[in-house]
């Protein structure tokens, strides 16, 4: 009995390690409306191939741009301003994503209505309690300049903690500043409670104001041309899933990031993960089963000898 044991634990101990490890952090980024990392990210559709995406793609870590819920800083807490130097918002500071700190104004963007009440999505591979703020620039921001702390509004527009999750994304509604107009940038800010990272976000918004009708992503440098969104690959969901853009126009977002794909950094499903390890005990206590009926009949011969 002594030999099956030690079999046991040496083949099962492994397998309960792996069905009990979680994640060890979370990984996100806003998704609506659409971010420069969620844009320029495998998932990014036809945003990834704009000009602004593929000169980011130039100057910055390539891994690190398909990494793109991976933007986040250890150790901030709450020093955004004193640790992140102006002009690098957009990276925060990390130079493996410094391209994403390219000042154009060709940048993906999502039209948006001034004053109106919408639906935000922040998508997250990785779920995580923590507090979510939203700023945006003041007027007279120049895309054509890196974004600097003293271009964004005092104070976030938008703040909650731990809002609910939906189809994998964060689902943040609040109402946009009024009296903007033309081209901004919304900038995020995802501090989690659970781990010491924090993660940033820059999404180009053109402001319009309050009219009727649905908005159309833009992805060209000019702030009245609007195009298609980029498609959702087949049998996934887009974006934020069920969250649309709420209030009275539905403009939030027309631009999706899908993520739900991910493999490089996505937690394995409940169910999947719970499925995968009850077959590998199952299996694992059949050839302990072998074993020992083995062990027993060689115990019987030895004891009739």
């Amino acid at each position: 009995m002594t030999a099956v044991r030690k079999i046991a634990a040496v083949g099962i101990a492994p397998l309960l390690m792996m069905a009990l490890a979680g994640p060890a952090d979370a990984h996100g980024a806003l998704s609506k409306p659409i971010s420069r990392s969620a844009a320029c990210g495998p998932e990014g559709g036809r945003a990834a191939q704009s000009k602004a995406c593929r000169a980011a793609m130039a100057v910055s870590d390539p891994q690190a741009l398909r990494d793109w819920d991976n933007l986040r800083v250890p150790g901030v807490g709450g020093r955004e301003r004193r640790v992140i130097p102006d002009g690098k918002l957009c990276s925060g500071g990390l130079d493996a994503y410094k391209g994403l700190d390219l000042a154009r104004p060709d940048w993906p963007a999502t039209r948006l209505t001034s004053g109106a009440r919408v639906t935000f999505a922040y998508r997250t591979t990785i779920p995580h309690p923590g507090t979510f703020k939203l700023y945006v620039t003041r007027g007279g921001y120049e895309p054509t300049r890196r974004l600097r702390w003293s271009d964004l509004e005092p104070r976030p527009f938008v703040a909650v903690t731990n809002p609910p999750l939906r189809d994998g994304s964060y689902i943040i509604k609040g109402r946009l500043p009024r009296g903007k107009s033309g081209r901004h940038m919304i900038y995020t800010i995802w501090r989690n409670s659970g781990t010491p990272d924090t993660y940033y976000s820059c999404s180009d918004v053109v402001f319009r104001g309050r009219t009727s009708g649905s908005g159309a992503a833009e992805t060209g440098s000019a702030a009245g041309k609007a195009s298609t969104p980029p498609p959702t690959p087949r049998g996934t969901q887009s974006g934020g899933g069920s969250a649309s853009a709420g209030g009275q126009d539905g403009d939030a977002n027309d631009t999706t990031i899908n993520a739900a794909n991910k493999s490089s950094h996505s937690a394995l499903p409940l169910a999947a993960g719970g499925g995968a390890v009850a077959l590998a005990l199952a299996g694992a206590a059949a050839v302990l089963f072998t074993r020992r009926q083995r062990l027993r009949r060689l115990s019987r011969r030895s004891g009739g000898n």
